[in-house]
C-alpha cells in the first residue's frame, strides 16, 4: 500500500470540487494530493491512516487534511462482502488555497487562513459543536450552485479558521515516509488485525506474518504508527465493542467475547481506559443523546 499520487478530478467550470458519494467501500488506498481535503463521513466505519497516525473512524467524522499529507480509509470487512446494508457515505471537498485567485490570501480579512493551512499540514479532527456546524454546511454546499457554492465554502473556512474545537491527528512534518515494501507490510498487519481482532492474537503470530522477530516487530510497529501493537489492537476491539453496544442485540459478556476480551474484568478495564466510561454508562449515554437528537460520536 505505497502512498501514491492521486489526481483529484476537478469539476468543470468550478473553482473547487465537492462530491457526495454513496459507495460500497473506499478503493483509493493510501494516497496524497496537493489539494486540501475536507472530509465528512456520514456513514461507515473502519480504520483511517493519516500521516503517522492510525485510528478508528466512524460516522460523523469531519477531518481537514493538508496538502500532500498521505491518507487513506480502510473499511471494515463487511463493506467488501456485497452487503446491501453496508455502504459508505461521504461528502468530500477539495480546494486549493488560492481558489479565489492568487491575491486571496493577501486580503486582511483572510489573515486567519494561512494559520489554518499550517495547522492542517498534520490533519485536524473537528469535534462537538464545530463538527455539527461543519456537517450541516457541507451537506448544504453539496447541493448548492453558482455563487452559493463559494459562499458555502467561505462560511466553512470561517468556522475552520476560528475554531479551537479540534484535535491534531498526525505529527506535522514528521510522519514516517516508508518504502513500498514497508507500507505493504503495514497494510498486511492492519488487514489481518481487522479480520481477526475477535481472536487471540499474540506477538509471535503477528510478528511471523510480518516476517520479523518479536523485538523487531515491536520496534517497527511503534516507528510506523507511534503506538504499540497492543494499543492499536485494543482500540480496534473497543471500537467494535462500541458498535455492538449501541446495536443492543447481545449481552455485555457476549460483546466482550466477540471482541477478543476473554476476561470480563479486563474488558471493563480496557473499555474505561479508552472511552473514559464503563460499557454500561457508554450505552446509557449514547441512547440518552440519541433520544435528545444529539448523537454521540464514538471516538471523541
Amino acid at each position: 500500500m505505497k502512498p501514491h499520487f492521486h489526481k483529484v478530478p476537478m469539476q468543470t467550470q468550478s473553482s473547487f470540487s465537492i462530491r457526495h458519494d454513496i459507495i460500497p467501500n473506499f478503493k483509493t488506498g493510501l494516497h496524497y494530493h496537493p489539494e486540501y481535503e475536507l472530509h465528512l463521513l456520514i456513514k461507515g466505519e473502519g480504520v483511517r491512516f493519516v500521516g503517522d497516525n492510525i485510528s478508528n473512524f466512524s460516522a460523523g467524522e469531519v477531518i481537514l487534511l493538508g496538502e500532500n499529507l498521505p491518507h487513506g480509509w480502510h473499511c471494515k470487512e463487511e463493506y467488501f462482502l456485497n452487503n446491501e446494508n453496508a455502504e459508505m457515505e461521504t461528502i468530500v471537498i477539495h480546494f486549493s488555497p488560492n481558489f479565489l485567485g492568487d491575491d486571496f490570501l493577501l486580503l486582511p480579512e483572510a489573515r486567519l487562513l494561512p494559520l489554518l493551512f499550517e495547522k492542517a499540514r498534520g490533519g485536524m479532527l473537528f469535534l462537538n459543536e464545530t463538527r455539527k456546524k461543519l456537517s450541516a454546511l457541507m451537506q448544504y454546499a453539496a447541493t448548492s450552485e453558482n455563487l452559493d457554492r463559494i459562499i458555502s465554502l467561505l462560511s466553512i473556512l470561517k468556522i475552520l479558521s476560528e475554531s479551537t474545537d479540534y484535535q491534531s491527528i498526525s505529527k506535522r512534518h514528521s510522519f514516517f515516509r516508508s518504502n513500498e515494501f514497508e507500507t505493504e507490510r503495514l497494510n498486511t498487519i492492519c488487514s489481518y488485525t481487522m479480520v481477526n481482532y475477535g481472536r487471540d492474537i499474540n506477538l509471535a503470530q503477528i510478528a511471523s506474518i510480518s516476517n520479523l522477530t518479536i523485538t523487531s516487530f515491536c520496534r517497527y510497529f511503534k516507528m510506523m504508527t507511534n503506538k504499540s501493537y497492543y494499543t492499536f489492537l485494543t482500540e480496534i476491539r473497543i471500537s467494535h465493542a462500541c458498535h455492538l453496544l449501541i446495536e443492543d442485540r447481545v449481552s455485555i459478556d457476549q460483546i466482550a467475547d466477540k471482541c477478543g476480551f476473554y476476561n470480563i474484568s479486563n474488558f471493563y478495564r480496557q473499555f474505561k481506559k479508552v472511552m473514559g466510561v464503563t460499557p454500561l454508562n457508554y450505552k446509557r449515554e449514547y441512547f440518552m443523546a440519541e433520544k435528545s437528537g444529539n448523537k454521540l460520536h464514538l471516538f471523541e
